[in-house]
């Protein structure tokens, strides 16, 4: 490349310039320590990436397949630790779509409104950290906040803030608290409140407004040739959600939209999870007013749910049975299977193979972080440096579901 200067006299004089290359991470915050770019600058455009992740080694598939069908529970929620209850149930179901059952209705709708909690957890850490790496630092807190508000109910169902290791193959762990109803009732009213006063902060701010405004574009044909699903999907106009397309649970029965952008820049990124987490709010009203009060979370056979604890003390039959489940694991078919559900960010896909023993033969996952985070480099060739940064925030990367 070459720069143009002047002369002592006024005439302009060819001065050579080369490229810089550099690293961003995986030391360097934004990158969240899991993902190395280097970059080749042409000042401070791009002019050449490239995106390498692979420095977590989380190991999650062999992980499971050296314990049993329930042990797998605390990998998968190490997936995506910012909505592992996602991750729970879609494994679940897997597993039981192996198995040949189907839970009662109770858990069902218990399972959606976990989950939808943990999908309005997803879209406030992604949402609120890309404001406060722009520099909005007051939106960020208030959207922790809310995301408290959320841990809290579920660490009051399930024992644990962050990691659950809640769901069972065939139900849940416990069934919903008492107080569970007027809790999310509650959260979500203010959390929706809060919402209001982020867009009325955030949408009139000019500088938010062009950090994000056609950076990052992506074409709706060159998403789906990489295998891109969720919010990052349906920022490009593409109305892809595996709960419309293709119901699992209730969700064929309760009313919500799918939000799409029309840009697949970085703006439309933001605003679809803004505007999920309002769908995920009405798909939790229709929960807690449809979700029995009464009633079993777990499927009726011993072979498969873990008898009370106080059978277990005190009879035979308990104890042998606790034994089995424990130490031999689940006894699922042989066979495989495939079953997908909708994560924080796409399509999550569980494929499992079993020999009939109590431990997997085979596991794999489909992370929806793995592809789109995969489209980086397409995002940010071309921009200038400062781009990278809501760039990779909109994409969301949890890095234990990229590199599992």
């Amino acid at each position: 490349m070459e720069a143009l200067d002047r002369d002592l006299e006024g005439s302009e004089v060819e001065l050579p310039v080369e490229p810089m290359l550099i690293n961003v991470g995986p030391s360097h915050p934004a990158m969240h320590g899991t993902v190395r770019v280097v970059m080749e600058l042409s000042g401070e455009s791009i002019a050449r990436c490239d995106v390498q992740v692979g420095y977590l080694h989380r190991g999650f598939e062999k992980m499971c397949e050296r314990g049993t069908w329930t042990q797998c529970y605390p990998y998968v929620d190490r997936c995506n630790y910012v909505s592992p209850m996602l991750n729970n149930v879609g494994f679940s179901l897997a597993c039981e779509k192996l198995l040949g059952v189907e839970v009662p209705e109770r858990c069902q709708w218990y399972r959606m409104a976990l989950g939808e909690l943990a999908r309005i957890s997803d879209h406030l850490t992604c949402d609120g950290a890309m404001a406060m790496e722009l520099g909005a630092f007051t939106p960020f807190l208030w959207m922790m906040k809310c995301r408290e508000m959320v841990w809290e109910i579920l660490e009051e169902e399930t024992g644990a803030r962050l990691t659950h290791s809640f769901g069972r193959v065939g139900g849940m762990a416990k069934p919903p608290t008492a107080d569970f109803k007027p809790h999310v009732t509650a959260a979500v009213e203010h959390i929706l409140q809060v919402l209001g006063e982020v867009e009325r902060l955030l949408y009139g701010n000019r500088i938010f407004l062009d950090r994000l405004e056609n950076v990052g574009v992506i074409r709706t044909e060159d998403a789906i040739s990489l295998g891109w699903t969720g919010p990052a999907l349906r920022a490009c106009g593409v109305p892809y959600d595996v709960r419309r397309a293709a119901p699992y649970l209730r969700y064929g029965e309760v009313e919500f939209e799918v939000p799409v952008g029309t840009r697949g820049d970085c703006l439309d990124r933001f605003l679809v999870r803004i505007e999920e987490i309002k769908q995920s709010a009405r798909i939790l009203a229709q929960c807690v007013r449809r979700m029995p009060d009464d009633g079993p979370v777990n499927v009726d056979d011993p072979r498969v749910v873990l008898p009370e604890k106080g059978d277990v003390y005190s009879t035979i039959e308990g104890t042998i049975r606790h034994f089995k489940i424990v130490m031999e694991g689940l006894k699922l078919p042989a066979g495989e299977v495939y079953s997908y559900t909708e994560g924080g960010n796409g399509e999550m896909g569980f494929y499992l193979v079993s020999d009939g023993s109590g431990t997997p033969w085979r596991v794999r996952i489909r992370p929806p972080c793995f592809y789109v985070t995969g489209g980086l480099e397409h995002l940010i060739t071309g921009h200038m440096l400062a781009d990278v940064v809501p760039c990779f925030g909109s994409l969301n990367m949890i890095g234990g579901e990229c590199d599992r």
